[in-house]
């Protein structure tokens, strides 16, 4: 029996037995710090923008970074130097095949997510994937069946849920201090037009190929591989609606799946901007009107677009979930928290029975589930939900027409509609 399933099986007996969790102290490091060979054995998949927030396995005594796996040369070195000279792979097949490697932390472009995610699950790997999920509805669900089918721990990377006053703020709201809720807002920043599209050699030491994968194939230029391009490019992401949209759309889905609703609104109507002869052609700028089953409504917006339309006094700041109620309101975000009135404030010292899963930070949350086999605090059924609802804000958006939601069916209701759920994808990497 290797170490992962000694890990695996030693939790699960001691949840049936009953009997308390004692490490002895000869399998400790110095200072009471777990030794190597008990600490979550993480592969790191992505080493651009992204992958910073990976350093943070090496500053936690149950988790390292064993391996890093990136197309870009240069980017895979840089990395691997930063946690201990460690192995280096171009084709994350292959970091996949280890056994020694109990999870894999996603901070690929995002058409990567999903292929990369189901490879995993399929390894027994468990999974931390950076937000936003899948760039089609089919991607999202598909990626739900296998990793409900191989069991695997999986994290959702939009990291708010572990930031005490956004827990506080939403536990306000389930245990009803603004009254029953009556309409929500979400907006986050506007995304990006332009980008040059000129054709360039591809630079030696970078796998461009490998970059593409599922995604159509297309002239190398620097641009198109760059952050801003894997984020804007339509090719490769839907944008910043659903790249930024994924903070605030992830906090109101964490209250509404709390709130006894686990659902996405039902029907989607609204107006956006793309240019769609640039290189950078997803959706910049968005106005979606939604509507839940029970009547609640949804507007969700980009920062631009809210600020000019102001349609809440509270609405304000890059991003944010603003729940407004019958006797008040709370406002939610990365940067701070805000309520209608100082005494509402005051109760979340002691908000009510309803209350969330406390997590200090996100990757901590998502090692000590590997460890315990818990269900991390940004699940991925959860994050199905609130990517699925930025996918059909912006298909309402490109095809101009309003989208209804079956959501027992878990499709768009009308077949003129249903092929938006779908995206290309190049082989070998179809879903």
């Amino acid at each position: 029996m290797d170490r992962r399933q000694f890990i695996k099986r030693s939790a699960a007996a001691g949840a049936v037995i009953g009997f308390p969790t004692i490490i002895p102290s000869t399998v400790l490091g110095k200072n009471g710090s777990v030794a190597p060979s008990n600490r979550a054995a993480i592969g790191l998949i992505g080493c651009g923008d992204r992958a910073k927030y990976a350093g943070m396995y090496q500053r936690y005594d149950k988790s390292e970074v064993v391996a890093v796996c990136d197309p870009f040369k240069i980017r895979r070195e840089a990395f691997s130097k930063k946690f201990n000279n460690c192995d280096m792979y171009n084709d994350f097949r292959e970091l996949l095949e280890r056994d020694d490697i109990d999870a894999v932390h996603i901070a690929t472009p995002d058409h990567w997510h999903v292929p990369i995610a189901m490879y995993a699950a399929k390894a027994g790997k468990d999974i931390y994937a950076e937000k936003p999920l899948g760039i089609s509805i089919e991607q999202d669900l598909e990626a739900r069946k296998i990793v409900d089918k191989h069991k695997c721990v999986f994290q959702y990377g939009a990291q708010q849920r572990s930031i005490m006053h956004v827990r506080l703020g939403i536990e306000l709201v389930l245990n009803g201090h603004i009254g029953e809720v009556k309409e929500i807002y979400t907006w986050a920043n506007q995304g990006r037009a332009g980008g040059n599209p000129a054709e360039r050699p591809v630079p030696e030491g970078f796998d461009y190929n490998m970059w593409l994968g599922p995604a159509v194939e297309k002239p190398y230029c620097a641009d198109r591989v760059s952050k801003h391009g894997a984020w804007h490019c339509y090719d490769y992401a839907i944008g910043f609606i659903a790249g930024w949209g994924a903070h605030p759309m992830d906090m109101l889905q964490w209250w509404a799946d709390n709130a006894g609703m686990k659902e996405i609104p039902v029907k989607y109507e609204g107006t956006g901007k793309w240019a769609p002869d640039d290189l950078y052609n997803g959706t910049t700028n968005w106005d979606v009107h939604c509507s839940y089953a029970n009547g609640i409504t949804l507007r969700f917006m980009d920062t631009q677009t809210a600020r000019q339309a102001k349609p809440h006094p509270a609405v304000d700041g890059g991003h944010g979930t603003l729940f407004v109620g019958s006797e008040g309101w709370v406002r939610v975000s990365r940067g701070g928290w805000a309520t209608s009135s100082e005494e509402i404030r005051r109760k979340a010292k002691v908000p009510g029975e309803k209350r969330l899963v406390v997590s200090k930070d996100q990757i901590q949350n998502f090692v000590d589930c590997v460890i315990s086999r818990e269900t991390p605090v940004d699940d991925l059924h959860s994050a199905v939900r609130s990517d699925v609802a930025t996918h059909l804000s912006n298909i309402a958006l490109r095809s101009g027409k309003t989208v209804e939601w079956d959501p027992k069916k878990e499709r768009i209701r009308g077949k003129d509609l249903r092929h938006y759920m779908q995206r290309e994808m190049r082989g070998p990497w179809k879903v």
